[in-house]
C-alpha cells in the first residue's frame, strides 16, 4: 500500500481481495469498477443491495457491453457485498 490515504472502504476492498489473492492487476480492475459502480448508484457502493447490482447489470447489458465485462463489473460489487454482510 501506499502513503495515500485511502477510504476505509476502498481498505476494506483491497483486504479482502488480498485475502482471495487476487493480483495486484486484478485488484485495479475491481476498484475501478466498484468506482463505476458507485457512480451508477449516485451514492457509495457499500450501501449496495443484491438488487443494485442486478439492475447495474441490465444497465451494462443496455449500453452493448460485452459479456465479460458486465461479468467482472458484477463481481466486483458482489466482492465488495460479501465483505459486508453479517452472518446470521
Amino acid at each position: 500500500m501506499t502513503d495515500k490515504a485511502i477510504s476505509p472502504l476502498r481498505r476494506r476492498l483491497i483486504e479482502d481481495m488480498t485475502i482471495r489473492r487476487l493480483s495486484p492487476k486484478t485488484q485495479l480492475h475491481y476498484i475501478r469498477h466498484v468506482k463505476r459502480f458507485a457512480d451508477f448508484l449516485g451514492r457509495s457502493a457499500d450501501k449496495a443491495t443484491a438488487e443494485d447490482v442486478h439492475r447495474y447489470q441490465l444497465w451494462l447489458a443496455s449500453i452493448g457491453t460485452t459479456v465479460p465485462t458486465v461479468n467482472v463489473s458484477a463481481t466486483a460489487p458482489a466482492l465488495l457485498l460479501q465483505g459486508h454482510t453479517e452472518a446470521p
